[in-house]
């Protein structure tokens, strides 16, 4: 199997999109195009029930292929990470579950295989988790109730980054924030191995105005095209490289 690049967008939220597009609708686009939508949605410190908003960070994250967690401010950093790298594995296993269905026929998959088989593959799996590359398009919305939960953020993305540094993989992230000034997003920090330099963009950043979920996950979908455009105009592309959304 060929080694590539896990593609991921990261949104994390607090309410649902009040304007543009259907966000699911986006995701489902952004995962045929290799790129997997993990939703985190933050809930308050005092609600007790699921707003019915946030119905909508499990329909994204489903459209998206990825995976959705609705968590308490406190509890923020340690669910990016799990759902950082549970996307990855779930990406993986349904790559290899396709490599699977090519070899074995239609109707097989990894479940389907004896106990054994099955260790020896997610064995597999955990190491192309380990090895592969990553890309993390943070996308993070700013409108107005985001206001008091940005600090938290901003810790539980330099741990996110600490957390992966471990991998053999490179990691590469970035932050867009939506609604932007002009724009449905707005570039906050360009791709990077680490994410130690938020520390002093964050406190920059203004809250305020609508929610465009759609539109921001369709603009966040183009800069990966972006980037690799620009890599190659700068003939950075290592030898051998291979980029596969897989």
């Amino acid at each position: 199997m060929k080694k590539g690049t896990l593609k991921q967008i990261l949104l994390i939220t607090d309410g649902c999109s009040n304007r543009g597009e259907d966000p699911a609708a986006v995701a489902a686009l952004a995962n045929q195009q290799g790129i997997t939508v993990n939703v985190i949605g933050i809930l308050e410190d005092d609600q007790s029930e699921q707003p019915e908003g946030l119905q909508e960070v499990e329909d994204v994250a489903l459209s998206g292929g990825g995976v959705s967690q609705l968590v308490y401010k406190q509890a923020l950093s340690q669910t990016v990470q799990m759902v950082t790298k549970q996307a990855m594995t779930q990406t993986l296993q349904g790559f290899v579950n396709k490599e699977l269905k090519q070899i074995l026929g239609s109707n097989e998959s990894l479940e389907d295989l004896e106990p054994e088989k099955r260790g020896e593959i997610m064995e597999v799996v955990e190491d192309m988790g380990e090895t592969s590359d990553l890309e993390v398009l943070v996308l993070l919305d700013t409108s107005a109730s985001m206001h008091d939960k940005l600090p938290t953020v901003k810790e539980a993305l330099i741990d996110l980054s600490i957390s992966l540094n471990a991998r053999i993989g490179r990691n590469r992230f970035c932050i867009f924030s939506f609604p932007g000034k002009r724009k449905d997003i707005q570039k906050v920090f360009d791709w990077s191995p680490e994410l130690d330099a938020v520390t002093t963009i964050f406190p920059k950043l203004t809250s305020g105005g609508i929610t465009p979920t759609g539109p921001a996950i369709r603009e966040a979908m183009y800069q990966f095209g972006k980037k690799n455009l620009l890599r190659r105009f700068r003939d950075e592309d290592e030898p051998g490289m291979e980029e596969a959304g897989y």
